[in-house]
């Protein structure tokens, strides 16, 4: 059986595209020494120039936590930066309030109640009936946290009034969002 494609057509294409690439590995050859001969023309042209290394950077961060209960918490760090890039890559996930020379403020807003508030903190009612948050449990000497509003006391039946004189300990953020709608009905201003 003759074969379908013969010999001699095969020896042309495979001789054709070995030249093929002989040739053009030639010119790529070729066109490189001529750029870099270009580089290394344009180098040995540029006046020799001191540069100055001032080593890294270094910037003070301030990281403000700004927490569902109106807690700001500031963390205060001494950064060292060798790459901007990393630097920036490092706080993607803030925003940038201020930048300075010497310092660059960012800002995140934590959906959830602050460290403080977890770990201290108690609803409560101020003597002027005023929905609060101590630290602590309240009593005239408690720091006040945060005040939402005033309660209409006549409204509110007196296990809730008591649950408030004493203390009603929040653990999380949906602890404080349902103390604060459970108490939204007796305020005594309009909604």
């Amino acid at each position: 059986m003759k074969p379908i494609i013969p010999k001699q057509i095969i020896i042309i294409f495979t001789s054709f595209f070995m030249f093929c690439a002989v040739l053009y590995t030639t010119l790529e050859i070729k066109g490189n020494a001529e750029v870099n001969k270009r580089n290394n023309d344009q180098l040995m042209e540029e006046p020799d120039e001191a540069y100055e290394v001032n080593g890294p950077l270094k910037l003070t961060v301030v990281l403000e936590r700004i927490y569902v209960d109106g807690e700001v918490s500031e963390e205060v760090l001494e950064e060292t930066i060798w790459a901007m890039e990393d630097f920036w890559a490092d706080y993607e996930d803030w925003q940038l309030v201020t930048q300075d020379e010497e310092q660059v403020v960012f800002q995140m807003h934590i959906d959830d109640i602050s460290p403080l508030l977890k770990s201290n903190g108690y609803f409560g009612i101020t003597e002027e009936g005023i929905l609060t948050i101590f630290d602590g449990k309240p009593d005239e000497q408690s720091k006040i946290i945060q005040s939402f509003y005033q309660i209409d006391v006549e409204k509110l039946e007196s296990h809730q009034h008591n649950l408030l004189k004493n203390g009603i300990k929040v653990f999380s953020k949906d602890e404080y969002e349902q103390v604060l709608e459970a108490f939204k009905p007796y305020s005594a201003q309009p909604h």
